[in-house]
């Protein structure tokens, strides 16, 4: 099956009604191991073309934009499935309160270049998502509250991955925001399928 999503791949909303709740709640337990909190703040959520599919389908039942406003949504989420040698993560950094948010992302700028992912002693530096559009640091130093990122890892860092043998760590280090966390073996086993 190819990784990228297609219109074949969308349901029209009158189908994608009748299975919304099932759909749903299947996405819920895909998305489960695939949550990575790293310190209080930040959340990484790794994708992947199931979680993508039903990103897409919930756009077009929230905005109800039609046929017009598929391939927008396609062109718009079909770079965040991994391409087989990758691990893809939206990074969010989750803070309720108002003030304390602006407090903290204010003093965030340039977060996004501070994560790696530790397979034992080999260090996989995040890529953060570059477009002309898209400026997730300001010239102010105030970051944004959602990243994406992209770890591209060789074929000997994927097989160190998969093997169980070596710790997996994701971390943050941001001098005002420096975290590590351990991948649980389900979340290595989730994310594992991601690899061609």
């Amino acid at each position: 099956m190819s990784r990228e999503i297609t219109r074949a791949d969308i349901l029209a909303l009158d189908d994608y009604a009748t299975q919304r709740r099932e759909r749903r709640l299947a996405v819920i337990e895909i998305k489960r191991h695939r949550r990575v909190p790293v310190g209080p703040d930040v959340t990484f959520y790794f994708e992947n073309r199931e979680t993508m599919v039903q990103q897409i389908q919930e756009m077009l039942w929230i905005e109800k934009g039609g046929e017009a406003q598929i391939q927008d949504e396609l062109d718009a989420y079909n770079p965040l499935v991994p391409n087989g040698a990758e691990l893809v993560a939206t990074m969010m950094i989750e803070i309720d309160d108002e003030v304390r948010r602006a407090r903290t992302l204010a003093t965030l700028g340039g977060i996004e270049e501070t994560v790696e992912l530790r397979i034992g002693a080999e260090r996989v530096a995040a890529r953060p998502e570059t477009s002309d559009d898209v400026e997730r640091t300001k010239a102010d130093g105030k970051t944004s509250s959602i990243h994406f990122l992209r770890f591209t890892l060789s074929p000997a860092e994927i097989a160190r991955f998969r093997d169980g043998g070596a710790e997996v760590l994701l971390s943050i280090g941001h001098a005002n925001y420096g975290h590590i966390a351990i991948l649980s073996p389900a979340a290595r086993a989730a994310l594992g399928g991601d690899f061609a």
